[in-house]
């Protein structure tokens, strides 16, 4: 899902961003693709994309132990407190050092974690099984009470839980036997299960957590399992995890992993280049031929199960009218955004969820799924006709943008660049890296924004993961839609486990909120890892957001 919360009652620091009379004037004059285009960087960035981009579906094994590597990320994470671990930094962290009942395989699988076994004996109860012997950072051995603990935090409003959500459905959670848990349904719920991989299934100690207080995940260990353990974290600047030894599986290849925090994509990338960093996730689209081509290393692209979409936050204004969301989905150049914003390795898409995430589905709900979905071309003469058509020609709305990467930044532009050619005006507002994620927890951030760019990335392999949100009340149903049918077929999808029939019904879903255009899809996108000669092991695919994949970097020689 993608997409982001830490503790809610964060600030943004923002910094307005408007274009000139002359520069509007001069943008309503181009094509969207010549603006993305202008915006790519000086001539040589320019070819700083790909083609021919194959997914690969994993890295060599290493061949050995290594002392310690470094990994560069995007954004240091406001905590580690698994409650509300929902983003990309905080998870590529956390991921190596709290484990999850379930687990998620790089192969996008799920497959036993802490509990050895997850049995079904009626559709509204889930019995867990715990592993024997398995051990706290602290040493202490894991039991039943930790985890019906752990598993009770993300129910508890006061620590406002990203995955609240996901226990909705759950009536108890209780010690069955020393290590059995037993979590009971108010009624049939498929998603439960399979969220047990994520970190809302995470299990720390009971112990740790109380002691740490609200101080929990920003300062201290993390009392959890895992096969690193938080060593020490120099806020702005790097953290790093020390190698757990007592961990219960395969302990970890490298005896030390560093999270150097590098906001500048052009500082990520020549710590790459440079060696200065072995590697990282979420390359910056505009050095993907550069990375490519270094001979310092190799540039994978693997599965992301991630949508690249315009986030629609606000229906109070103009937005709340179909024909105006209509009219910026036909006047977006998704093409164009394409080779400049992504590099070249994505796809253009009509769909808000990836075609992966409906493996599972039979050839008939595919059709039904993603047979006439809104155009992805564009259409500038009827888009103008629409805002026309609904009163909108002049009306503001403002846009949040970031330097996070072209992605952010040339989403953003291209949706301002698309709305002044239909007669709208639209104002960009700039938000630090860093605070970007603060728009996925805190309404206040979001006030005064009417849209704003999202990588949305599956938590499971179910296209419900992103269908749910637009429920009434969802998490991220951060517009406040809301119609009785939706949250209906929601329900029903949730309370059906056989997958086939499941996503008849999901299939149903996905064209509503298409034709609504709640999000406004633009591109599927794989997940990026580069890894210097140095290095391999590292999984190409997002299951990195909940697999402990640091372990698996080791030696490449």
């Amino acid at each position: 899902m993608t997409t982001t919360p830490p503790r809610p009652g964060r600030r943004l620091r923002r910094r307005r961003g408007r274009l000139s009379p002359v520069a509007v004037a001069a943008t309503a004059a181009l094509t969207a693709v010549s603006l993305l285009a202008a915006c790519s960087g000086p001539p040589k960035e320019k070819a700083g994309g790909v083609t021919d981009v194959r997914l690969s579906a994993s890295t060599p094994e290493a061949h050995g132990e290594i002392d310690s590597f470094t990994w560069a990320v995007y954004a240091e994470p406001p905590t580690l407190d698994y409650t509300v671990a929902f983003d990309y930094p905080q998870n590529t962290v956390l991921s190596n050092v709290c484990e999850s009942l379930m687990r998620w395989t790089p192969g996008l699988t799920t497959e036993p974690g802490l509990a050895q076994k997850a049995s079904n004996p009626d559709p509204t109860t889930w019995v867990y099984d715990l592993r024997p012997g398995v051990r706290f950072h602290d040493g202490k051995e894991m039991t039943a009470d930790d985890v019906v603990f752990s598993l009770g935090r993300q129910t508890d409003s006061d620590n406002a839980a990203a995955w609240a959500q996901v226990f909705q459905n759950v009536a108890s959670i209780t010690k069955s036997g020393p290590l059995q848990v037993t979590v009971k349904l108010a009624k049939p719920d498929s998603q439960f299960p399979q969220y047990m991989a994520t970190a809302a299934g995470v299990v720390a100690s009971k112990a740790t957590v109380e002691a740490a207080g609200k101080d929990y995940g920003t300062t201290g260990g993390l009392g959890c399992t895992g096969p690193f353990e938080l060593g020490t974290w120099n806020k702005g600047q790097s953290i790093e995890l020390e190698r757990f030894d007592g961990y219960w599986g395969t302990k970890a290849k490298s005896k030390k992993a560093v999270f150097r925090v590098l906001t500048d994509p052009s500082a990520r990338t020549n710590a790459m280049l440079s060696g200065e960093a072995d590697g990282g996730y979420l390359i910056p689209t505009e050095s993907y031929a550069r990375l490519k081509n270094s001979g310092t290393g190799t540039l994978y692209f693997g599965e992301g199960l991630s949508t690249v979409n315009v986030n629609v936050t606000d229906m109070q204004g103009p937005l709340g009218d179909i024909r105006v969301r209509r009219a910026l989905s036909l006047a977006l150049d998704r093409s164009g955004f394409v080779k400049a914003g992504l590099g070249g390795a994505g796809t253009v898409t009509n769909s808000l969820t990836t075609r992966a995430a409906w493996a599972a589905a039979p050839e008939r709900t595919l059709k039904t799924a993603f047979d006439s979905l809104p155009p992805t071309g564009q259409d500038i003469e009827q888009a103008k006709a629409l805002v026309k058509e609904a009163g909108a020609t002049g009306r503001t709305l403002t846009v949040a943008t970031s330097s996070i990467g072209q992605d952010v930044s040339l989403l953003a532009t291209a949706v301002q660049a698309a709305g002044t050619r239909i007669g709208l005006d639209i104002q960009l507002k700039t938000i630090a890296p860093n605070a970007f994620t603060a728009l996925f927890t805190d309404p206040q951030a979001r006030e005064g924004i009417d849209m704003f760019p999202l990588t949305y990335y599956d938590s499971i392999t179910d296209p419900l993961d992103l269908l749910q949100n637009f429920k009434t009340g969802a998490y991220m149903n951060f517009a406040g839609y809301s119609d009785p049918e939706y949250d209906k077929l929601v329900d029903q999808a949730s309370a059906v486990y056989p997958i086939e029939q499941r996503m008849d019904i999901e299939a149903k879903l996905q064209h509503h909120a298409s034709e609504q255009l709640l999000w406004i899809p633009v591109a599927e996108w794989p997940t990026a890892l580069f890894m210097n000669n140095r290095i391999t092991g590292a999984p190409t695919t997002i299951s990195y957001m909940y697999y402990p994949w640091a372990a698996d970097v080791g030696a490449a020689q």
